[in-house]
């Protein structure tokens, strides 16, 4: 009754008020006599018209930028993944996906398509966001440099930070020397042209190289904390520099530049002095996700544009405003971390790659069409490579550090990333490099940073040092090794107790390992050890609860899949538990559709798709990371369903063929450690004629005839399923239950999915 009511109310309204909408504009239409209303001309061809329509629409300089952004995030994704996958920082990927996409190759080989995606009218607006998605990333990388660690440190990494500025500097400096005459543009003095390639060769990349120690779980050493250090160090030092040399460059002299130098630090003062304590003071009392409401983080933002604001005034560039705010930001971790949250996904998804694409429109590979060109960036690689990577390792050598360490130290600080085409393009916009200079500069940006990753590699290979996730009690293979791992604390014990019932009484034969991996663009260098505890103690308490033997292992990575599935492969497990993620749109139209697009946003999925893996699994509710484990992982694996498991005592085993004879061994286990009772469903009667099955369960009910039971009956009842704690069931007969949409899976218990 009321849906009819509603109906007759909504016709009403509507069909009412839209015919008053049409007499009104059929009345107003007599007032026009006399107003010169021209009447554009409507030209028999439609079609011509909405082409016409569509092609201005294109044109509108707002639907050029959206066209700009989304072309930017897909290249940037799809180019940062395919280096992940060879092992390098994401942020290598997207330099070189910004190259891509300017004159270097799309414009030279598709001009059209160039000219119409990035016309020049449009380049400062592109321009201008990728300035602010700058500066809310360098605000960022101040709030992520630990001022405490640079204290506990401060005097090996001040050594090794300040040598591996100045060895670098000089040598940049010595090099602009001989290619002043050739490379700077007229008008240039050669103290501006000096200095800034002085402070490009000696920029290292903070943000890139903290990534890259996360990833390879050296955060906890000795070496990782001192890198970070170092490059913390370097940081703050190379962009008080660098605001000196705009300072120099601007003023034309040194001694014009005392001036906007005198302000700088005055500047710099107030913001220690005056704005830090006030800034404490507001964090103090809203460090709860709760308390940080619009008012407060309003106050923040303004912080940082004015500082951003006041540096650029000064003469000493926005940015350098924008890392001071990020720095004086109060040092609760939990404060921090919550409003980079707020900060860091827009900037670094959405705005920086903006910069590395203007930043790849102003770099043009092909000017450099001559031999000796080449030969100069050459030179260019090795006086960066010379001064960074040696003279850090040659301070850390001094400084008591081994060789090992010392050449790992040499390695990550010639990291230049991104910061170095920040200060390069600093000294575009200047007008102090040329387009040639500046092209050499960005190749020797992408050279450093590439070979971080496999210098690494070679100096550990030299040392015969190769760290691995594995811990040392894994090696004796004479023993049942489980890994689980978890997302969260919470699945963490789940699998745990599941684990625990298989291996409960045999402690001396049998081994487990809880391990939790963590995004590295999802945690940040200050916060890894509350994030470890956080994620570790609770799993922990849980196997001193349980009386259970436990390893734990943490780390931080940017591929959680390959690094479960290369853990779980190099260890050598009997079984490996993971929880299951599943995406809210499966099974719908909308789901299809994103499907589609995420294959597109993750190429993993789409190479599945081409190669046939994916179909293995289109009618299960496996995410991708599920799938690719379960393909990739050389020893059976259980996916965990979970339904708020409390025990592990009632356990239903449903039986649907005999490849599914596998199951009775977990049964075996779960009776002998656990006690458990276990119910078998002999579906289609493979139990009653399956002769191996028969022996195994008889083995079973001589030791424990109390504790396994068959059933016959297909027909389930609900009130039977709600009595039982966990239905363990093989992967094949989980695709069955799909395929047939089986009423089984409304009123299961928890599901632990096995692949044997």
């Amino acid at each position: 009754m009321n849906n009819i009511k509603n109906s007759l109310f909504y016709v009403t309204v509507i069909g009412g008020f839209t015919a008053l909408i049409y007499w009104m504009i059929s009345k107003g239409a007599s007032l026009e006599a006399g107003r010169g209303i021209v009447q554009k001309k409507i030209e028999s061809n439609h079609w011509n018209d909405f082409l016409h329509s569509m092609i201005e629409n294109l044109q509108h300089p707002l639907a050029i930028l959206l066209a700009q952004i989304v072309t930017i995030i897909l290249a940037a994704r799809l180019f940062g993944w395919i280096f992940r996958k060879i092992g390098q920082p994401s942020v290598i990927g997207e330099m070189i996906a910004g190259i891509v996409l300017g004159p270097s190759l799309v414009g030279m080989y598709f001009p059209e398509f160039s000219a119409a995606l990035f016309p020049a009218a449009s380049l400062g607006n592109l321009q201008f966001l990728s300035q602010i998605g700058l500066i809310l990333f360098m605000f960022v990388i101040g709030m992520e440099l630990d001022l405490k660690v640079l204290k506990n440190k401060a005097h090996e990494s001040v050594v090794i930070s300040h040598a591996s500025i100045v060895i670098p500097f000089a040598l940049g400096l010595t090099l602009a020397y001989f290619v002043y005459e050739t490379f700077a543009p007229q008008g240039v003095a050669f103290s501006s042209f000096g200095l800034f390639m002085g402070i490009a060769m000696s920029i290292t990349a903070f943000p890139v190289l903290a990534r890259i120690v996360q990833e390879r779980g050296m955060q906890k050493t000795k070496l990782g904390t001192i890198a970070i250090t170092c490059a913390a160090a370097d940081d703050i030092t190379a962009w008080c520099i660098l605001a000196v040399v705009i300072a120099i460059v601007k003023a034309g002299s040194l001694a014009s530049s005392l001036y906007v130098i005198g302000l700088a630090i005055l500047y710099v003062i107030v913001m220690l002095k005056i704005v830090r304590p006030f800034l404490k003071r507001v964090g103090d009392l809203n460090s709860t996700r709760e308390s940080l409401n619009k008012p407060v983080v309003a106050i923040f933002f303004i912080t940082l544009l004015f500082s951003s604001y006041a540096s650029e005034l000064i003469g000493i560039h926005a940015l350098f405003g924008a890392f001071l705010a990020g720095a004086i930001m109060p040092e609760n971790n939990k404060f921090r971390n919550i409003f980079i949250e707020k900060v860091e996904d827009v900037s670094i998804i959405v705005l920086l790659p903006l910069f590395f694409v203007f930043t790849g429109l102003r770099t043009q590979i092909g000017l450099l069409n001559d031999p000796y060109l080449w030969k100069v960036t050459a030179v260019i690689i090795a006086v960066a490579v010379a001064g960074k990577f040696f003279g850090s390792a040659l301070a850390a050598k001094f400084v008591g550090q081994n060789w090992k360490d010392s050449l790992a130290i040499g390695a990550l600080m010639n990291t230049r990333g991104l910061m170095e085409l920040v200060v390069l393009n600093i000294g575009y916009d200047l007008g102090v490099l040329s387009t040639e200079i500046f092209t050499m500069m960005v190749i020797m940006a992408l050279v450093t940073t590439f070979m971080t990753g496999p210098a690494l590699d070679f100096i550990g290979y030299i040392f015969k040092d190769k760290p691995t996730i594995i811990p040392q009690e894994i090696g004796n293979k004479s023993k049942y090794k489980i890994l689980l791992s978890f997302a969260t604390p919470e699945r963490g014990k789940k699998l745990l107790q599941i684990a625990n019932s298989l291996v409960k009484k045999q402690t001396d034969n049998s081994i487990v390992t809880a391990m939790h991996l963590s995004l590295s663009t999802e945690i940040h260098s200050f916060d890894v050890k509350d994030h470890e505890r956080k994620m570790l103690v609770p799993v922990i308490e849980e196997s001193e609860r349980l009386n259970q033997n436990m390893v734990s292992v943490f780390k931080v990575t940017n591929d959680i899949d390959t690094d479960i599935i290369d853990t779980a492969n190099q260890g050598e497990y009997d079984l490996l538990l993971i929880g299951l993620g599943q995406s809210i749109f499966e099974g719908t139209l909308l789901g299809k559709i994103l499907g589609f697009t995420s294959r597109i946003v993750n190429p993993d999925r789409l190479i599945d798709k081409f190669t046939g893996k994916e179909g293995l699994f289109e009618n299960s509710p496996f995410d991708e990371r599920t799938r690719h484990i379960i393909s990739k992982t050389k020893m059976p694996v259980g996916i965990f369903i979970d339904k708020d498991l409390d025990e592990v005592d009632r356990i239903f085993m449903p039986i649907f063929s005999e490849e599914d004879s596998f199951l009775i061994d977990y049964a075996r286990k779960l009776i002998n450690n656990n006690g458990s009772q276990i119910t078998v469903l002999d579906t289609s009667g493979e139990v009653k004629s399956t002769r191996n099955m028969q022996e195994n369960i008889r083995s079973i009910e001589q030791i424990a005839p109390n504790h396994i039971m068959i059933m016959h009956d297909r027909t389930i009842k609900k009130d039977f399923l709600e009595t039982q704690n966990l239905m363990i069931i093989s992967l094949d007969s989980w695709k069955k239950l799909i395929e047939s949409q089986s009423i089984w899976l409304n009123n299961t218990p928890s599901v632990l999915i096995l692949k044997p």
